[in-house]
C-alpha cells in the first residue's frame, strides 16, 4: 500500500509551493502584457498622436491662429465659466451629501444614494432634453420665463444647469466611501471636547478628506470641460455665445476646418492629460501620507 502524502508541507517550503502554484506560465504573462500594450497603443496613444499631428499640420503659426479666432476665445471663456460655476456647486453638494450619508442614519438614505448615481445611468442627451422640457419656450416654465424676459435654454444658465447635473456624482462618490471608512469617532470626540460644528468640519473632517475631495474636484472639472451631449441639447449652438470647446470642435470639423478643429481638440487633450497627471500625483501623495501614518 502506497504511503500517504503528508497533508501539510514544512513551514519553509510553504511560500515556495504557494508561489509555484500561483505562478502563470511565461507565455501567458507576456501574452497578457502584449494584449494590454496593443490595446493602449491603438485606443489611447494612436488617437493622441493623430490629434497633435493634425493640429500641427499647418505649423505653429497655423496652430496658434486657431486660438486667435474670436469664436474660439469665446468658447474657451464659456467653458471656463461653466466649470467655475458647476464645480464649486458640486463640491458643496458632494460634501453635504457624503457627510449626511456617511455620518447619519435617516429615512430615505438609500434613495438619496441611488439618486446620486442617476447621472451615471441616464444619457446626457436625455438630461438635456429634460431641461428643454422644463425651461424651454414650450416647456413647463417656458411661458413664465418668457414673460419675465429670462432665458435659460439656449443661454449660459441652461449650459451650467446641464453641466452641473451631469457632473454632480463625482465629488460625492469619491467622498462617501472615504467618510464611511473613517467613521465618526473623531468628530464625536471633537464635539465632546466643546468644538462647534464648523470647527469640527474645518479642523477634523476636512483634513481627513482633503485628498479624496481634490481627486473628486479634478474629475468633476475634467468632465465639466469636456461635456458634449447635454450641453449640445440646451446650448442651441449659437456661435460665439453658447458654444463650449467640445461644441466648437464639432462646428469646425463640420466646416472642414480640420486643422482648427484638431487644434482646439488638442487643448481638451492637454486638459485631460493634465487631469491624469494631477490624479496620479494626488494618489501618490495620499499613499505616501497613509504609509507615513
Amino acid at each position: 500500500m502506497a504511503s500517504a502524502v503528508p497533508s501539510t508541507l514544512p513551514h519553509q517550503a510553504q511560500p515556495a509551493a504557494a508561489a509555484r502554484a500561483t505562478r502563470d506560465p511565461a507565455w501567458a504573462r507576456w501574452g497578457l502584457i502584449a494584449i494590454a500594450l496593443l490595446f493602449l497603443a491603438f485606443f489611447l496613444v494612436l488617437p493622441l498622436v493623430i490629434v497633435f499631428t493634425e493640429a500641427l499640420s499647418r505649423g505653429l503659426a497655423g496652430y496658434f491662429s486657431a486660438y486667435r479666432d474670436p469664436d474660439t476665445f469665446a468658447a474657451i471663456r464659456l467653458t471656463l465659466l461653466t466649470a467655475a460655476i458647476s464645480v464649486p456647486a458640486n463640491v458643496v453638494f458632494g460634501v453635504a451629501a457624503a457627510w449626511a450619508i456617511a455620518k447619519f442614519n435617516f429615512r430615505g438614505k438609500s434613495v438619496l444614494t441611488t439618486l446620486i448615481d442617476l447621472p451615471f445611468a441616464v444619457s446626457p442627451v436625455i438630461s438635456g432634453l429634460v431641461y428643454v422640457l422644463v425651461f424651454g419656450r414650450q416647456g413647463w416654465f417656458g411661458p413664465w420665463l418668457s414673460d419675465h424676459n429670462i432665458r435659460i435654454i439656449f443661454a449660459v444658465p441652461g449650459i451650467v444647469l446641464a453641466t452641473t447635473f451631469v457632473t454632480f456624482p463625482f465629488v460625492a462618490r469619491e467622498l462617501i466611501p472615504l467618510m464611511q471608512a473613517q467613521g465618526s469617532d473623531e468628530e464625536c470626540a471633537a464635539l465632546t471636547l466643546g468644538a462647534t460644528g464648523w470647527q469640527t468640519f474645518w479642523r477634523v473632517t476636512l483634513p481627513n478628506i482633503r485628498w479624496g475631495l481634490l481627486y473628486g474636484v479634478i474629475l468633476c472639472n475634467a468632465r465639466a470641460m469636456g461635456e458634449f451631449g447635454a450641453v449640445s441639447v440646451v446650448s442651441g449652438h449659437i456661435r460665439g455665445e453658447t458654444n463650449t470647446l467640445p461644441l466648437h470642435v464639432e462646428i469646425l470639423y463640420n466646416e472642414y476646418n480640420y486643422s482648427g478643429a484638431f487644434a482646439v481638440a488638442s487643448l481638451l487633450t492637454i486638459i485631460a492629460l493634465a487631469t491624469l497627471i494631477l490624479k496620479s500625483i494626488i494618489e501618490w501623495r495620499h499613499s505616501a501620507n497613509r504609509g507615513g501614518a
